[in-house]
């Protein structure tokens, strides 16, 4: 059940929570750090997060796509994002450093300036994102169409940026 009246979170530091299951829907986190803790199935429905730092936490199953867009700010480090969705939302300068994304959906995304060094992309959906500027030096296993994505000034490294041929159905030897 959602909540009627908005808790804020403030400065605080949250380490070795299990979130697993819990509905923290309304809930105010401004600068914010959380440290190896556990976000599988968690709602988030109208939360804000307001520069909050996740570092070696797990989200499965999260959709982020409902939290509240006001004043979105987040980082992500050494975390396990998996089978979890961002579609929706403006993400511009969000760090996504040395993370497991797996089966995540960024669909309508704006991640201009999203930084993706190191982090493994298996399965991670791009879809109609904005993609300029963006990092992915040092991430594997990334695809997205480039005709799909807007792809402006968006880092790449090799051997990754061949990778974006798979539109193409081309064969390299």
């Amino acid at each position: 059940m959602a909540r009627d009246i908005l808790t804020r979170f403030e400065l605080i530091t949250f380490k070795d929570v299990d979130y697993s299951n819990q509905d923290l829907s309304n809930q105010i986190y401004q600068d914010c750090t959380f440290i190896n803790c556990n976000f599988t199935n968690t709602i988030v429905k109208e939360t804000r997060f307001q520069e909050v730092v996740f570092k070696s936490c797990r989200f499965l199953g999260v959709i982020f796509t409902v939290c509240n867009p006001f004043l979105l700010s987040m980082s992500f480090e050494d975390c396990q994002i998996l089978s979890t969705a961002f579609s929706e939302l403006k993400l511009p300068k969000t760090k996504f450093l040395r993370c497991q994304i797996h089966e995540t959906d960024f669909i309508n995304t704006d991640l201009y300036e999203a930084d993706f060094d190191g982090s493994d992309l298996e399965g991670a959906v791009f879809h109609s994102c904005n993609l300029s500027y963006a990092s992915f030096k040092g991430a594997d296993h990334y695809q997205f169409d480039p005709h799909k994505n807007i792809l402006k000034k968006t880092k790449l490294s090799f051997p990754g940026a061949i990778s974006l041929l798979y539109v193409f159905d081309v064969i390299i030897e």
